[in-house]
């Protein structure tokens, strides 16, 4: 089963909570989403959330929908039309990003979960992970699971890491605190047989087409996608995580 990686909704009159090409890449607008869902609706797939997706609940008939980071139009734009088409989803929440501007706040977190999504972290502060101390992985991790569970008032269960960064460390330590899953931005789709604390997503960007998402949503096209991802892991690796995101962002800033 394919797990979709949704970021910020571009909507009108709401200003991004970033402005950088890295960001604006990943900032798919209203009319563009509304426009996959109904598609993935009419092709006879339908929205699950994490839980039910390791569940099994609905194997072959589903696509998982998942958020990171938890901005305003998560609750603003993208709560209702998944409502609307009868669609769960998890939403990824960073805990120490609400009340940001852009950000939900505690209130708007809660609402979320009140309305039957699944509230999953995206870690304490959304650092690289990889390269954490124990203490600080302990705090981006278990911490934040504590801290989600107090503000929203239901259990947190997913996490999903900041710039899909993973190793066996940090999964040992969400399992520790009590998660049931890990997510990634590994490309890929995930069986009975994936480990659940290295979950496969498929990050969704700016212009992809509706028919072009339902393909992705049945598993076409992933194989080219790992290849592509398996090169750019190779330069970062080379480089460092530093090196790495200032010469992708100078890249994306001359393909403007």
């Amino acid at each position: 089963m394919v797990y979709l990686m949704y970021h910020e909704l571009e909507a009108s009159g709401r200003v991004p909570c970033h402005s950088g090409p890295g960001y604006l890449r990943y900032l798919v607008p209203e009319s563009d989403f509304r426009a996959q869902l109904a598609a993935l609706k009419v092709s006879g797939l339908r929205g699950l959330n994490v839980s039910q997706a390791l569940a099994s609940e609905h194997s072959g008939a589903g696509v998982v929908i998942t958020f990171d980071d938890g901005c305003e139009t998560d609750l603003a734009v993208a709560a209702p039309l998944l409502k609307a088409l009868g669609f769960q989803a998890t939403f990824y929440l960073v805990p120490g990003f609400l009340g940001c501007r852009g950000y939900l706040a505690p209130g708007q977190a809660r609402e979320l979960g009140a309305m039957g999504y699944e509230i999953g972290c995206h870690s304490m502060t959304h650092p690289y992970l990889t390269g954490l101390a124990p203490r600080e992985l302990r705090a981006e991790t278990v911490e934040a699971k504590a801290l989600l569970e107090q503000v929203t008032g239901q259990a947190v269960h997913h996490f999903s890491c900041p710039g899909g960064r993973w190793n066996r460390e940090v999964a040992r330590v969400a399992a520790g605190a009590g998660y049931r899953s890990v997510a990634t931005s590994r490309a890929g789709g995930n069986g009975a047989g994936s480990n659940p604390f290295r979950l496969s997503r498929v990050a969704v960007l700016r212009g992809v087409r509706p028919e072009e998402l339902v393909r992705i949503a049945r598993g076409r096209g992933l194989a080219t996608m790992r290849l592509k991802q398996a090169f750019r892991s190779s330069a970062q690796l080379l480089l460092g995580d530093a090196a790495y995101d200032r010469l992708r962002g100078a890249l994306l800033r001359g393909s403007d």
